[in-house]
């Protein structure tokens, strides 16, 4: 019995490496982006809750002083600072994150405690 070796190597040819490279890259550039969008929307939705907050803090001290001024606002989660100005009518409050410089959220009484802040 004879054996024929064969000459010819298994592997991967360059081209087939070169497409798995491409590929990887690609992939990786998609993911990266994702990760980037999705601290930006976790610092809004952080802004958003801590206006939902002082929205609740202001109502409930308008229910036993009918006045809306005098209110400070509590310190803001991580990198948001607060805003908040009061009447004996009304309010508006703002919320700015140091990640984000240049966008504000903002909230007023018009809504109430449940109305969705506005974010630009």
């Amino acid at each position: 019995m004879s054996y024929v070796v064969s000459a010819r190597r298994r592997g991967f040819t360059i081209i087939e490496l070169l497409a798995v490279v491409v590929i990887i890259a690609v992939l990786a550039t998609i993911a990266i982006a994702k990760f980037g969008d999705s601290k930006r929307r976790a610092y809004i939705a952080a802004m958003k809750s801590d206006l939902h907050n002082l929205a609740m803090i202001a109502e409930t001290r308008f229910s036993s002083e009918n006045s809306y001024a005098n209110i400070t606002p509590p310190q803001g989660s991580a990198g948001i600072t607060l805003t908040f100005t009061g009447t004996a009518t009304g309010w508006t409050a703002t919320a700015t994150h140091t990640a984000i410089p240049g966008y504000t959220c903002a909230i007023s009484s018009g809504g109430g405690a449940n109305a969705e802040p506005l974010c630009q």
